[in-house]
């Protein structure tokens, strides 16, 4: 297994910027994450495990109470591994109106906190809309083996061919973020009255939540390329990965109302006001995508840079390490299972792969292995 590990000082953690970006001054570099234990050991099986094949471009995951897997298909289909491992053939539901072209289609899912009391799903999706491609996220209701009830939570977030965000995740507020890239118009991530570009932060029901750091607007961060994946440490800090332009990809710690610096600044840039990655890639490409937090380190996956990526927290250091490179191709999504597992999504073929014959898979992977 190929893997290289670099230990980077986390200049830019992220939690001392908020009182200098609001007093106006140069941000000041933020204190770190805290220590987090190793993970916990988990029952012995194989280090990397297939449970299902022949998928078309999966894109995001959730774990239904039952432990079944409801997951994307880009385009269009929301569908089921059950929980005795069964892939179930007729999809959930299938979204008519999803227009799959580029980088677009049916993308992120998430189930509400309460799943178990209101059976509700939300999906982001891509749509051709009179001026273009836009997206919006619905709520679904999960009634008699089928998605029903659709109800439109936020519309009007601009689509585009390319940098067309899509991860939706509900924090440990409650609350639903959402990512949205900038539509391949940059000058859009700086503007706050667009949806394009930011991290929106909504109620379940599509209001917006009366501590947003903009008052009535969903914006909850902007400056942003294209974000991708969201996860929460132990802290209960947000996390977001980010795709760059020509390399410097981006890790990000997400304070409210913070600016990213998309277009004006990348990679180790600094400009007063705006916000510097955590990591980034560099002159290398890492394309990432989703992300979870699992036994204190945060783990994303990578597109073009076809790897598990790792980022174990300690004190002030993020330290990066790189697991299974090219050994399945270009990775969409991760998500940490109830049984203390990664659980991955391939994307071999999303157009830009090339895929084996059981391409796309879900796969399984045990973290303490690595």
């Amino acid at each position: 297994m190929k893997w290289f590990q670099a230990k980077c000082t986390a200049t830019a953690l992220v939690m001392a910027l908020a009182s200098a970006i609001m007093a106006g001054c140069s941000p000041a570099p933020p204190p770190g994450p805290s220590p987090s234990p190793g993970a916990e050991p988990i029952m012995a099986r194989e280090a990397v495990a297939t449970l299902a094949t022949g998928l078309e471009a999966p894109w995001a995951a959730d774990f239904l109470p039952d432990g079944g897997i409801i997951f994307t298909e880009r385009p269009g289909r929301i569908r089921l591994l059950d929980a005795g491992g069964a892939l179930i053939a007729s999809p959930l539901r299938t979204i008519e109106e999803v227009a799959h072209r580029g980088e677009g289609g049916l993308l992120g899912l998430a189930l509400h906190p309460d799943f178990d009391r209101n059976q509700s799903v939300y999906v982001y999706h891509t749509y051709q809309s009179e001026r273009g491609l836009a997206n919006r996220v619905v709520r679904l209701k999960f009634r008699g083996g089928a998605l029903v009830d659709d109800s439109v939570i936020i519309d009007g977030i601009p689509g585009a061919g390319i940098h067309d965000g899509g991860h939706i995740k509900f924090g440990p507020d409650s609350m639903l973020y959402i990512t949205t890239g900038d539509a391949s118009v940059a000058i859009l991530a700086q503007e706050r009255a667009s949806l394009a570009g930011k991290i929106l932060r909504l109620k379940d029901d599509g209001t917006v939540p009366d501590d947003n750091p903009f008052p009535g607007s969903p914006v909850y961060s902007l400056g942003h390329r294209n974000p991708q994946g969201l996860a929460w440490d132990d802290r209960e800090q947000l996390w977001a990965t980010e795709h760059g332009s020509s390399a410097t990809d981006e890790l990000n710690l997400i304070i409210p109302g913070g600016n990213y610096g998309w277009p004006t600044i990348r990679g180790d840039e600094r400009a007063e006001g705006l916000i510097s990655p955590v990591l980034h890639s560099g002159g290398d490409t890492w394309a990432p995508s989703g992300m979870a937090f699992a036994g204190g380190s945060l783990y994303f996956a990578g597109l073009r840079g076809q790897s598990l990526f790792r980022v174990s927290l300690s004190g002030h250091e993020a330290r990066l390490s790189r697991h299974l490179e090219g050994e399945l191709g270009r990775l969409r999504e991760v998500v940490a299972g109830p049984d203390g597992f990664l659980y991955v999504l391939t994307n071999n073929r999303d157009g830009r792969g090339a895929p084996a014959a059981d391409d796309d898979r879900i796969i399984r992977i045990d973290p303490a292995r690595l």
